[in-house]
Order: structure tokens, then C-alpha cells, then sequence
């Protein structure tokens, strides 16, 4: 089970961390990643992690303002997100990669089979 954290309200510009823990369960032998779901639109891509954090991927949209990163010894993965944006209102879901040991980062979520509950970030121009 994922257990994301650290989602809020804040202002244009601000910044925020996610955090993702694994609970009764491991991410550091997955590849994991971030998606987020706005209101009346799917599901889409923001970020994901090779399982040893040398290789990440980001969606455009994201791209030089969000950070991703993983302690595999706190078993935890990190969303850094800064100069945040109106259209960065979503829902934000940490996802764990289906096959252990893959070497990739992967942004389709069709490649995912567990998720979080979700943590709700919205920002106010």
C-alpha cells in the first residue's frame, strides 16, 4: 500500500513537497512515479524515477519546476514542486511500478498496479 502525504492550498509561485511511503509493502526495488487527475480531465503523467533515482522522467508540463527523488532506505518517494501554478491543481497519486527490478523510468500508467489514495494540491492565482 501507498500512502501519499503533503498535498495543501497554496498561492501562485509557492512550492510543496509530496511524500509517498510504502506501507507493509517496498518501493525500492520498483520504479515508481507521479500522476495527477484535475477535475473533469484523466489521469496524466507527471514524473517517474528509475528504482535507483539515476534516471527520472517528466511531462512538459512540469518539467524544470518539479523534482522528483527516492530514499529507498526510508523505503519513501519525493515530490518537489516549485513556482506552482493554477493548472497544477489536481489530485497527485504515487504509483509503484508492476515489475521489480526494471530498469526505466515509465510514464504510461498502464504499467502500474499500485496506487495511492491520492493527495489533493490546489493553487489559487
Amino acid at each position: 500500500q501507498l500512502v501519499e502525504s503533503g498535498g495543501g492550498l497554496l498561492q501562485t509561485g509557492d512550492s510543496l513537497r509530496l511524500s509517498c511511503a510504502a506501507s507493509g509493502g517496498t518501493v525500492s526495488s520498483y520504479p515508481m512515479g507521479w500522476f495527477r487527475q484535475a477535475p473533469g480531465k484523466e489521469r496524466e503523467f507527471v514524473t517517474a524515477i528509475t528504482r535507483g533515482g539515476s534516471t527520472t522522467d517528466y511531462a512538459d508540463s512540469v518539467k524544470g519546476r518539479f523534482t522528483i527523488s527516492r530514499d529507498n532506505a526510508k523505503n519513501t518517494v519525493y515530490l518537489q514542486m516549485n513556482s506552482l501554478q493554477p493548472e497544477d491543481t489536481a489530485v497527485y497519486y504515487c504509483a509503484r511500478y508492476s515489475r521489480p527490478f526494471y530498469f526505466g523510468a515509465v510514464s504510461s500508467e498502464n504499467g502500474y498496479d499500485t496506487w495511492g489514495q491520492g493527495t489533493q494540491v490546489t493553487v489559487s492565482s
